[in-house]
């Protein structure tokens, strides 16, 4: 440390809290150990009585917690990310836009094995909101030495600055075929639509057409290949999902792909969700639970699917662990475990 004139102390960091008192009012630091003076303060500081203040002496190499963390954030960064900062040394890294956040975890560890480097993230594949925060990162000391940064520098170089990213939701086109020979004859009332219907508008996506289905495979089969012929991107067949004799759904579904991801997802509820593909567009079997709860297996997919990922089973086996929701009396889905 060493003592300066406040009127040279702009740009200097300070060495200690500077304490600011109002009778009766407050009682706090002013200016925290680490601050960055800046020429508007000299005046602040002068009104508390600070004429001469100790500041850091930085060494050659050494690097301040702010540009530290400024030059972490840059490292790291990938697609549709922005800061806020830098705030007593953190900057926090957030949403640009509505989407799935990507963190490459292999990239993160590496990086926080380097001594005194913080980047703390939420988890990868969250469904986020513009503006939300995704990360934060610091250093512990007040200053570090530069070839640590660089080392950061490097290993997001190696990661292609992706180490965090944003896919954005895109406004696909969705088509919903119904099933079951009782809706279908109208023995019973659908209750699929209006779940669907929420979820696409929840989405920010559009539905471009409905189909109704008797439990037919061949039927069922047509009415999917009818909905991509008119466009869409994206095709939920509802119900006729379980092992029950009349349940034809699952190979209708079969037939009408090119390839088929996985039938079955160990998520629950939902977990005799299906997964195919005729081409890019994305073919859903969504059983009954969906009517009944808000958030199933299909909320872990469809906003990937939205966000542009082409799904593989082992990303669908990958649910296993924090696939099962926790039943909360109030919902918080997707700020909460399951599907983390």
């Amino acid at each position: 440390m060493k003592k300066v004139r406040i009127e040279d102390a702009a740009g200097l960091v300070l060495a200690h809290d500077l304490t600011k008192i109002i009778p009766g009012e407050f009682k706090g630091p002013a200016f925290k150990k680490g601050y960055v003076i800046k020429k508007e303060d000299v005046e602040i500081l002068k009104d508390m009585g600070k004429y001469h203040i100790y500041v850091l002496e930085l060494n050659k190499g050494d690097i301040h917690e702010n540009e530290a963390a400024e030059r972490i954030a840059r490292a790291i960064a990938g697609d549709n990310i922005y800061f806020s900062g830098p705030s007593e040394g953190k900057i926090e890294l957030k949403a640009k836009k509505r989407g799935i956040v990507k963190i490459n975890v292999e990239g993160l560890n590496k990086i926080n094995e380097i001594d005194d480097i913080v980047v703390a993230t939420i988890h990868t594949n969250t469904l986020v909101g513009e503006g939300q925060n995704l990360a934060a990162t610091r250093i512990i000391p007040l200053v570090i030495k530069d070839e640590k940064i660089k080392k950061v520098e490097e290993l997001g170089r190696e990661y292609y600055n992706n180490i965090i990213t944003v896919k954005a939701l895109k406004p696909l086109r969705i088509g919903v075929v119904v099933v079951g020979t009782e809706v279908y004859e109208g023995r019973i009332k659908d209750k699929f639509l209006p779940v669907m219907e929420e979820k696409i508008k929840r989405y920010g996506c559009s539905l471009i057409g409905t189909k109704y289905s008797p439990d037919d495979t061949k039927l069922i089969e047509n009415k999917i290949k009818s909905l991509i012929e008119k466009g869409a991107d994206i095709v939920l067949t509802c119900g006729g999902m379980s092992v029950d004799a009349d349940d034809v759904t699952p190979q209708a579904i079969r037939n009408a792909a090119d390839r088929v991801v996985s039938y079955g997802i160990p998520a629950i509820p939902g977990n005799m969700l299906m997964l195919a593909y005729r081409g890019k567009i994305a073919i859903f079997g969504i059983p009954g639970s969906a009517i009944y709860v808000k958030n199933t297996s299909l909320d872990l997919l469809l906003p990937r699917v939205l966000a542009g990922e082409t799904l593989t089973r082992k990303d669908m086996i990958s649910y296993g662990h924090g696939g099962l929701c926790p039943g909360c009396k109030v919902c918080v889905f997707p700020d909460c475990p399951f599907g983390k």
